[in-house]
């Protein structure tokens, strides 16, 4: 995700000279390309990631594009304070890039674990979430970000994650995607554990469990329309998520059901309850907190277990969207 973002912004410079890479003390490298023939706008802060933000805003007042690039730890709650009065508050067009979300920096442990971002950005307003869940989607949304006039947080994988569409694919913000289509359970999901939730529901399906797999890859706003029709096509949603339950994308699915009274609906959201436990590799980390394909299929079997039980659900042919 992160050579496609990388190659999305070098793209961007090219064609528009408004576009700036802000940094904070890392991506040196991988920004070696960008800084050669775009060195007048590159801007290393050093682990400063306060100033960062708020020299964004400015340059962002004046009329330029700054991309704000660094793990999404330090840049989601260091500079909380300066993206909600600086950048959120002004409506100033900076774009956030956090590197390194859910378990990807695994071995670094639970200080370098993004499992809160999506629930911090998501109080700001007129902030939009992007969350893809593989490169040419990371590439795509990078396209978008820049398209808006406003605050983006782009939330990304780094690097060796897995492709999932075909080059074809067509990215619409706040339009969510179906992977497989299915009637007995519909699974929600964001972001880079994409990969391994498309390998548990084929799984499920392989034991008879017919599964609509949506892919959200627009936090906020949010795809309203998807949610409730899978709800009423399925009436059962299972929500995955790499980050906390409290706040994140199953807190945006069951508010959706809610106002739109799209119940009652099997639900259930799977994620993390509380910081995330372990040390190990990226897949060990999936393991440990139960985000395992083992761990998601399991959880569909228990979600359509659960449905089957139920005698009757309410018919939600007239629920208004």
């Amino acid at each position: 995700m992160r050579n496609a973002y990388l190659a999305a912004l070098y793209d961007l410079a090219k064609k528009d000279n408004r576009i700036l890479a802000l940094v904070a003390d890392n991506g040196a490298i991988v920004y070696d390309k960008y800084r050669q023939d775009f060195g007048d706008r590159f801007i290393n802060f050093g682990i400063a990631e306060s100033n960062m933000i708020s020299v964004a805003a400015g340059l962002a007042a004046c009329g330029k594009i700054p991309f704000t690039y660094t793990i999404s730890n330090f840049l989601t709650m260091r500079a909380f304070e300066q993206i909600r009065n600086d950048v959120c508050m002004q409506k100033m067009n900076v774009k956030l890039v956090g590197i390194g979300v859910g378990f990807v920096y695994s071995n670094l442990g639970p200080t370098h674990h993004s499992v809160e971002d999506i629930a911090l950005m998501r109080t700001l307003p007129s902030m939009t979430i992007f969350s893809p869940a593989d490169p040419l989607e990371a590439k795509e949304a990078t396209i978008a970000a820049a398209e808006i006039q406003g605050p983006v947080y782009l939330r990304l994988a780094t690097s060796r994650t897995p492709i999932i569409y075909k080059d074809d694919y067509e990215f619409k913000a706040g339009k969510g995607v179906i992977l497989r289509e299915g009637r007995d359970v519909s699974v929600i999901t964001t972001g880079n554990i994409t990969h391994e939730v498309i390998q548990a529901v084929d799984e499920a399906a392989n034991q008879g469990i017919s599964v609509r797999l949506i892919n959200l890859h627009t936090l906020k706003p949010i795809d309203q329309n998807i949610i409730v029709q899978a709800s009423y096509d399925t009436g059962a949603i299972l929500t995955i998520e790499e980050h906390t339950i409290h706040g994140g994308l199953g807190s945006s699915v069951a508010a959706v059901l809610l106002e739109n009274n799209a119940l009652p609906v099997k639900f259930k959201r799977l994620g993390l309850d509380d910081f995330p436990s372990g040390y190990g590799t990226y897949q060990e980390m999936k393991e440990i907190n139960g985000l395992s394909k083992e761990d998601i299929t399991g959880e569909i079997k228990t979600l359509y277990e659960a449905k089957k039980d139920k005698k009757s659900l309410i018919d939600l042919r007239d629920v208004k969207i």
